[in-house]
């Protein structure tokens, strides 16, 4: 299963290469290919139409603006599920496309245990372990995995309705469906943050693929060592001395 999952992922990338390039340039890192940053666009472009329309859906009191975005409600309505079933279906092609990277390992415990000084600030570089993705990347990953199912659920049941699955199944559903929808608002609020104000230069990754090598070696400095072969925290005190890279 993990070879053919290597392969089809393996073929996605290069047929996706084959349509666009990622330009790097000197003094930076391929970070994330066109295959990869084309499936995070479309997952963030499906979730926000499925939340959106799904405000206007049940709490029309309150988000009832959104609805004629989409041509009224009855419309959104119809439209909600699709948006729904689009963002769970690329989501698992992002699923397959960063499975190997997001696994757990000892290094995500060890960045677990000292979270409170990396949300504080106190750690200017982040542990010297860190790889792809950090453990804070890796859970929020895990919990759209999880929140994936669960809209899929409980989504389904509410589509069919009552007459197929019976009141308390759908009632249930509803429950389970807003929880879900909230829990990952929240995420997406963090990432955000994270990608923007809280990490400098993370944003450009999506945007353009590639990113600095001070990014790399400041929040990544395990993978930094892997793509470059150069020790991050030598690499950043010769950055210093030469006046490229400020007191992080």
């Amino acid at each position: 299963m993990g070879t053919a999952i290597e392969r089809f992922d393996t073929n996605a990338r290069r047929a996706f290469d084959s349509i666009g390039q990622t330009q790097v340039y000197q003094g930076e890192l391929l970070r994330h290919p066109v295959y990869t940053r084309f499936l995070h666009w479309t997952v963030a472009l499906f979730f926000f139409l499925a939340l959106f329309s799904g405000f206007g859906i049940y709490l029309p009191w309150l988000f009832r603006w959104f609805t004629p975005i989409f041509g009224g409600g009855p419309l959104a309505r119809e439209l909600h599920p699709w948006f729904g079933l689009f963002f769970v279906f690329f989501f698992g092609l992002q699923m397959l496309n960063w499975l190997a990277p997001m696994m757990w390992t000892p290094a995500d415990s060890r960045w677990m245990r000292n979270l409170k000084n990396i949300a504080a600030g106190k750690e200017k570089m982040e542990p010297p372990d860190t790889g792809f993705f950090n453990a804070g990347q890796k859970l929020q990953f895990w919990e759209i995995v999880v929140g994936c199912v669960l809209y899929l659920i409980s989504g389904i049941i509410l589509w069919a309705g009552a007459r197929t699955f019976g009141r308390w199944p759908v009632a249930i559903s509803y429950v389970v469906h807003d929880i879900s929808a909230i829990v990952m608002l929240g995420g997406i609020f963090i990432h955000i943050y994270l990608s923007t104000i809280g990490e400098p230069g993370t944003f450009q990754a999506m945007i353009r693929g590639a990113v600095s090598e001070a990014w790399a070696w400041t929040f990544h400095p395990a993978w930094y060592k892997e793509v470059s072969g150069r020790d991050p925290v030598q690499a950043c005190e010769e950055a210093r001395r030469r006046g490229e890279y400020g007191s992080k």
